[in-house]
């Protein structure tokens, strides 16, 4: 009582409380942990490793979860809004959002099944992925497209877009449905942009888990267009049925069409803005991608990629690049090639997502960025800002010191 008095009738009690031994142990039940300002404390290494756990992964989210209960009833009955919201889902970084979207993706996936089951390749929706440099016209040839598929051919259309992301402010003007007034408005078709928040490849993350809600909704055809790309940016790809390439005119010479890359993996090349003063350059231009094709090996045994010329100002052309399509899908659906397709497909987007996700494990775990007193780790601590210095002075790759970190933080 006598210490207690002291304290609190001292003008600096505060501060003498918190560096008092005497204090500390009088009035704390726990141990107390000295802090000094500026300096933050540190918590024991199980207690990281739970906070770890909570911002990453929830486990508790299971079939009865309300949300994932009304998101999937509305978007089996083709809800735009729940479509909406389900693709929020599964590309937040939010734990809880996360596993919720999980969820909603396994009963979607459980109904398609079951769908498959009975209707066959019916029940299946077209998946497209259309790729070219920026300004070829990609937006506006998928509104012409869209049109055709919803006005003539009675399709239910979902386009996903890709929008490059700022690198200097994290921003993306997200401006791709400016070009496509008509067919944000009309009824049967379904638009979504995303930025590609610092994905690689022309596509971003959670894009394959939104083609699978597109089909949920019961959307015959989803188009995926992606950011303004160059020759090497073929992730879109791996989660497509068919590629389609845009070219504008004069885009290259024969040499430039025989470059590997997007070219070997697309099955159909469009010319596009064939009209006007560009209609001679874009005879030029196809003439001369066919004979580049001649020195490509077909990625399929039973299509061989076609070059065509198309203008949005020329319904006809749009309508014979659609006809092109199902073309397309009905020869692969034929030969068996669609679902071996996908089921590839699967299994490479597994990997990309534990990249991914190692990525994120490794950036964040504890072991890594908060073990100043876990001895086991303790050399990995020391290393990574050593590492950093030795790349920028040049003494070591950065491939090296990647080596190094992995193999102190798994103990090979």
């Amino acid at each position: 009582m006598v210490v207690r008095a002291l304290v609190r009738a001292h003008p600096l009690s505060r501060i003498s409380c918190r560096y008092s031994s005497l204090a500390a142990s009088s009035f704390n039940p726990k141990p107390y942990i000295p802090s000094v300002s500026g300096v933050q404390k540190s918590l024991p290494f199980d207690n990281l490793l739970e906070q770890y756990s909570r911002v990453h992964w929830d486990d508790t989210v299971t079939y009865d979860d309300p949300t994932v209960q009304r998101l999937f009833k509305n978007l089996m009955s083709g809800s735009r809004a729940a479509l909406a919201s389900a693709i929020t889902l599964v590309e937040s970084r939010h734990p809880t959002k996360r596993a919720q979207g999980n969820m909603l993706l396994k009963m979607v996936l459980d109904e398609e099944r079951e769908k498959y089951k009975k209707y066959g390749r019916d029940s299946m929706i077209f998946r497209v992925g259309i790729s070219g440099s920026p300004g070829v016209g990609k937006s506006s040839f998928i509104e012409a497209l869209g049109a055709e598929l919803t006005e003539n051919r009675g399709k239910k259309v979902a386009v996903l877009t890709i929008d490059p992301t700022s690198a200097m402010t994290g921003g993306s003007v997200l401006g791709d449905l400016t070009r496509m007034q008509e067919l944000s408005r009309n009824p049967r078709a379904y638009i979504r942009q995303s930025p590609t928040s610092g994905s690689l490849g022309g596509v971003t993350r959670g894009i394959h888990e939104a083609v699978i809600l597109c089909e949920g909704a019961g959307y015959d055809i989803v188009i995926i267009e992606t950011v303004g790309v160059g020759q090497s940016e073929t992730s879109v790809s791996d989660m497509c049925d068919m590629m389609c390439l845009l070219l504008s005119p004069a885009h290259g010479d024969e040499l430039q069409g025989v470059k590997r890359g997007i070219m070997e993996m697309s099955d159909l090349l469009v010319v596009t803005k064939d009209d006007g003063d560009l209609q001679a350059k874009a005879k030029m231009t196809q003439a001369e991608y066919i004979s580049a094709l001649k020195f490509m090996r077909p990625r399929l045994d039973v299509w061989s990629p076609k070059v065509m010329r198309s203008s949005i100002m020329n319904k006809e052309s749009v309508s014979a690049v659609c006809t092109s399509l199902y073309e397309f899908w009905d020869t692969i659906g034929e030969s068996g090639d669609l679902e071996r397709r996908r089921q590839d497909q699967m299994k490479k987007w597994m990997w990309n997502h534990v990249k991914d996700e190692i990525m994120a494990v490794f950036q964040k775990h504890p072991k890594i960025i908060h073990l100043k007193n876990h001895k086991i780790f303790i050399n990995l601590l020391l290393q990574a800002p050593k590492l950093e210095k030795d790349i920028s002075s040049g003494k070591i790759t950065p491939g090296l010191a990647a080596e190094t970190m992995i193999r102190t933080f798994f103990g090979v």
